[in-house]
């Protein structure tokens, strides 16, 4: 079963292609999404990696949280899913005036 991994303290030159190869040392890479700011275009630091297999993402979690790369020391571990917030659900923040 897949796994979604959280990389944080990412430099903010690491592209997704560098990101894979890190994880890919651990096992089948599926997806790579470095987040970036929908304004600027600009890399915010973090970024999520799901891999396919469950132990392996669990090994890549354990060996690189806290490793450094490119500089930085990286943050890594498992994503947590986040709810989306409804239209209705955000109350005075959803109106327009």
């Amino acid at each position: 079963m897949a796994k979604k991994i959280y990389v944080g303290n990412m430099n903010y030159n690491t592209s997704e292609r560098q990101l894979q190869d890190l994880f890919a040392q651990y096992g089948e890479v599926s997806t790579v999404n470095i987040i970036v700011d929908r304004f600027t275009g600009k890399a915010k630091g973090f970024g999520f990696v799901e891999m396919e297999n469950a132990e392996a993402a669990d090994a890549a979690i354990a060996a690189l949280n806290g490793q450094e790369f490119m500089g930085r020391q990286l943050r890594v571990n498992e994503a947590q899913e986040k709810p989306r917030y409804e239209k209705e659900d955000a109350g005075y923040r959803s109106r327009r005036y």
